[in-house]
C-alpha cells in the first residue's frame, strides 16, 4: 500500500469514527419496509449496524430466548455500514448488540422501526418496536421507537424524512435523560401536510379482546383473537389524540413500573 493509499485509509477511518454509531432493529422483521426506510434515513446520520429478525416478532414485547441459541449472521457489510439477521427477538437484537456485535464499542443511539403499525397509547407494553427501545434504556443508550398508524405492508413513509431527522438529530446532539426513551408515533399519510411535532402524554386507552372460536380439520376447537380498540381519554395533549389531529407524537417514557404516589398510602 502506496503512503498516499494508506493516508487516505486513515482519513477515512478517523471520518468514520467521528461519525456516531446507531444500531437499528424492528419487530416486522428484516425484509420490513419500514426498516430499510429507517436504515436510508440513519446511514446519512451515522455509522449503522442493523440487527433485525428473521420473522416477524410484533407483539414480543420484552421477552426474550433463554432456550435456544442466538445466531445473528453477518448478511452485509459496507463502509460505515454492517447488517445481521437474527433468530431472536428485537430485545435480543438489542442485547446481542450491546454485548456481542459491538465489542469495540457502545451504541451512541438505538433507534426501532419503522413499526408498521401505531405504537401509541397501551400498544406500548405489547410493541416488539418499543421493547427494544427499552431495552437500550436500561443501560442509559438514549433510544427511539419509530411507529406509522398504517399497518400495511405496502405503507407510505415518504412524509417522515425531515421529523425522523430532526428528532434523532435533537437526541444525538442533546442526548436523553437517564433510563428515558422515546416512543414517537407519526399520523398515517393522508394527503394532508403534518402538522408538526407534540410531546404528549400516553392515552388512557385499550384493547377490548375477541377470541372467534374455530374448529380444524380434525374436529379440534381453536381460538383466533381480534379485538377493538377503544380510547375513552378525552384528557387533551395525549398521544392518541396528537394523531387525531395530523400531529407527530412524542411521549418521554421509562422503564419503572412502580405506582410512586400510592408508596406513601400503602401500609401493611
Amino acid at each position: 500500500m502506496s503512503r498516499e493509499t494508506a493516508a487516505a485509509q486513515n482519513r477515512k477511518e478517523l471520518k468514520m469514527k467521528d461519525r456516531p454509531l446507531i444500531l437499528v432493529t424492528n419487530d416486522d422483521g428484516h425484509r420490513a419496509p419500514g426498516l430499510r426506510k429507517l436504515i436510508e434515513l440513519m446511514r446519512e446520520l451515522g455509522e449503522v449496524v442493523v440487527i433485525a429478525s428473521e420473522h416477524s416478532m410484533s407483539g414480543m414485547a420484552h421477552a426474550v430466548t433463554i432456550q435456544t441459541p442466538l445466531r445473528p449472521r453477518l448478511v452485509c457489510e459496507e463502509d460505515g455500514y454492517r447488517e445481521f439477521v437474527s433468530n431472536g427477538t428485537p430485545v435480543d437484537n438489542v442485547k446481542l448488540g450491546k454485548h456481542s456485535v459491538l465489542l469495540d464499542r457502545w451504541p451512541d443511539l438505538v433507534v426501532s422501526g419503522i413499526n408498521h403499525g401505531s405504537n401509541a397509547s397501551i400498544n406500548i407494553i405489547y410493541s416488539g418496536t418499543m421493547g427494544a427501545v427499552l431495552e437500550a434504556a436500561i443501560d442509559n443508550i438514549p433510544a427511539i421507537g419509530f411507529s406509522l398508524d398504517d399497518f400495511s405492508h405496502n405503507a407510505d413513509f415518504s412524509h417522515l424524512d425531515s421529523y425522523i431527522n430532526q428528532i434523532t438529530q435533537k437526541v444525538l446532539n442533546e442526548g436523553l435523560p437517564e433510563g428515558v426513551s422515546l416512543n414517537v408515533n407519526f399520523p398515517k399519510a393522508s394527503g394532508r401536510p403534518i402538522k408538526g411535532i407534540k410531546v404528549c402524554r400516553q392515552a388512557k386507552a385499550r384493547w377490548v379482546e375477541d377470541f372467534e372460536e374455530r374448529t380444524d380439520p380434525y374436529g379440534r376447537k381453536y381460538y383466533w383473537m381480534g379485538g377493538k380498540f377503544e380510547n375513552g381519554d378525552g384528557r387533551p395533549n395525549t398521544d392518541e389524540k396528537a394523531l387525531e389531529e395530523n400531529y407527530v407524537s412524542v411521549v418521554p417514557v421509562h422503564f419503572d413500573f412502580t405506582a410512586h404516589r400510592f408508596i406513601d398510602q400503602l401500609k401493611f
